[in-house]
């Protein structure tokens, strides 16, 4: 059982370490806080919690968390789902095949997070939804393979099906909520914001366990904060990932206070608090959301941020795709790319292909190969001139590749290199890079991964000599929203791009 000020004191010496080693040596400090081609620096501030006179107790707060809901909601929902083969066994395959669909809608294709309120009716509707489609999949393709079979007796099954999953979900609510209340599971939760507002949580947090979380202290901006009675003080926002690293959270909860929005954007998307789940407060909690079903602490509704996951099997099949669509692409369309290359040859001379540097993911420089569309004065305009589509140098055959987009094939290669993907932030010179990153806040974001062939900027328009911060928006949105069906829409609007001629 921890208390409010064990938490500072078990804080403050790790911090304060963390701090001294500016001293002793500096290159321990070196922190890279975008994706710049030059690395920044931070030198950490020293960080002292403010006295505790009337802290009060923490619930107890374990070194581990105990049994995560994702380890009993997945497995019990499995074991009904295949509960029927006891007395269906003759539906072995619908059985099954339902228990496969029902899991991917239920729990989806990553870790199941439980609600921080927790209660079977509200997410009754959802879940008889989920299953209900579930079985009506199933239930076509039971029709099918079955013509001669009635269809009275799996409908009979399903409807178990469903009663059974309903009832392993209340027993495992139950569970959690004890687990909770017991502080067998105890999320250690960081405040952002030391207002009234996030006093009012941490006081709600520490007297209903059943939530879930448990707060370690806040971080704020701020000279005088409202929560200073009820949690520890653990240092400015710009230290928060220091706070996590020594407390060992990972729960992030937005509140109020005295915080810069455009600092927080980058200080919740460090390294050490990227694996923290991320709530938040909206502002004006008292007014009803519309934006899908919301969870709530108390009376006050919180919204759980997406964290983008920036590797991992998803993107395991992302890189898969790439390999095999590029390879094909490649076989196909290499009499294609003959003919482009033989028309480029005799139109201007030796050298089809242009080479340019590009900087793809975490800044790293790679070759961008196109058909050559022109020829450069020299390497300096090609690296430093914006844009060629007016250039009287460009002739009949380099505005049909451009035109069509066929001057991008080659890039296939790179792809097929790892150096790129088929869908991506497009990639820039670095004479441009340095440039933006300079006059656009959050532009060299836009590197956390692959350059593409294609990206949602491009598809929706923002090409040629369009705001290069809407472009570093698109981009940011599509990195922040990332998911297998995104790429899918985006390669959609590709062939419709292509098949209308709408490139430069």
């Amino acid at each position: 059982m921890s208390s409010g000020v064990d938490i500072a004191e078990s804080i403050e010496p790790a911090v304060r370490r963390l701090s001294s080693s500016t001293e002793r040596d500096q290159s321990a400090i070196v922190r890279e806080r975008s994706l710049t081609l030059v690395p920044a620096q931070r030198t950490i501030s020293s960080v002292t919690p403010e006295p505790l006179p009337a802290a009060r107790p923490l619930a107890g707060i374990r070194s581990g968390r105990g049994i995560a809901a994702w380890m009993v909601v997945p497995p019990v929902d499995a074991v009904m789902l295949l509960l029927p083969l006891l007395w269906a066994p003759l539906n072995t395959k619908a059985v099954l095949l339902m228990a496969v669909v029902a899991m991917v809608l239920l729990n989806g294709t990553g870790r199941f997070r439980a609600r921080l309120h927790l209660s079977v009716l509200d997410e009754l509707p959802t879940l008889v939804g989920r299953l209900l489609t579930a079985a009506a999949v199933v239930g076509t393709l039971f029709a099918l393979w079955n013509t001669q079979q009635e269809v009275a007796p799996f409908l009979a099954m399903m409807s178990g099906t469903i009663g059974l999953v309903i009832a392993g979900r209340v027993v495992t609510t139950q569970i959690i909520l004890t687990a909770r209340k017991r502080r067998l599971v105890a999320h250690p939760t960081i405040i952002i914001g030391g207002g009234e507002r996030a006093a009012e949580m941490a006081t709600l947090l520490q007297r209903y366990p059943q939530y879930g979380l448990a707060p370690v202290g806040f971080v704020d901006d701020g000279t005088y904060c409202a929560a200073n009675p009820v949690l520890p003080r653990l240092g400015r926002v710009d230290d928060l990932d220091l706070a996590v690293a020594a407390s060992g959270a990972d729960v992030i909860l937005m509140a109020d206070g005295d915080i810069s929005e455009a600092d927080l954007l980058d200080v919740v998307r460090r390294p050490d608090c990227l694996d923290c789940d991320l709530l938040v407060i909206p502002r004006l909690p008292q007014f009803h959301t519309q934006a899908g079903v919301v969870d709530h602490i108390g009376s006050v509704p919180v919204m759980r941020i997406r964290t983008p996951k920036l590797e991992g099997p998803a993107w395991a099949v992302k890189r898969a795709f790439d390999i095999v669509v590029s390879g094909l692409l490649l076989l196909l369309l290499a009499p294609v790319m003959v003919a482009c290359a033989v028309a480029v040859r005799w139109e201007g001379g030796p050298g089809f292909i242009f080479r340019q540097d590009r900087v793809g993911r975490d800044g790293q420089l790679f070759s961008c190969l196109k058909f050559r569309s022109m020829k450069p004065a020299t390497s300096a305009e090609s690296a430093t001139q914006w844009n060629i589509a007016q250039d009287k140098r460009v002739g009949p055959v380099g505005k049909a590749l451009r035109r069509s987009s066929l001057d991008e094939l080659p890039q296939l290669w790179s792809i097929l290199k790892g150096d790129m993907t088929l869908v991506g932030p497009r990639p820039e010179r670095p004479h441009f890079v340095s440039q933006f990153s300079a006059e656009i806040d959050r532009y060299d974001h836009r590197h956390r991964v692959r350059a593409g062939l294609t990206g949602l900027a491009q598809v929706s328009g923002l090409r040629g000599d369009t705001p290069i911060t809407d472009r570093a928006r698109f981009d940011n949105y599509y990195i922040e929203n990332w998911s297998l069906w995104l790429d899918a829409k985006v390669l959609l609007r590709t062939f419709g791009e292509v098949l209308f001629a709408k490139g430069r």
